[in-house]
């Protein structure tokens, strides 16, 4: 049986070996959207949410572009292309495109909503 540091160190040098660039990219901004989250939520915890809308509007932008990212890093992953599928068509720029329109249509929302 293997150790839970022996797991990670494995976990680690696959993901380096195996996932491709781009992706190692899209995961990095993943990481920063979720810290960003995250550290609005324990601020307000800690101080208050005092202006409610702000901290809402805040707090929902960095989970909508999570989510919104999540759904571009599986377009973008080759591993989830089916070549038999006739309807599933690979295309990153249009991946990106999508991505890039619905991040305005959020902030447009959000931006809204803070009123």
């Amino acid at each position: 049986m293997i150790s839970i540091s022996e797991a990670g160190k494995r976990l680690i040098v696959h993901y380096k070996s195996t996932v491709p660039y781009h992706l190692k990219v899209i995961d990095a901004f993943l990481l920063y959207v979720a810290f960003t989250a995250a550290i609005q939520f324990v601020y307000a915890l800690l101080v208050g949410t005092f202006p409610f809308n702000a901290f809402l509007a805040g707090f929902f932008s960095c989970m909508g572009v999570f989510v919104l990212t999540v759904c571009l890093r599986m377009q973008m992953n080759p591993h989830n292309q089916n070549p038999l599928n006739r309807w599933q068509k690979f295309n990153p720029a249009r991946a990106f495109a999508e991505w890039l329109f619905c991040n305005l249509i959020l902030h447009i929302a959000v931006i809204n909503f803070i009123g």
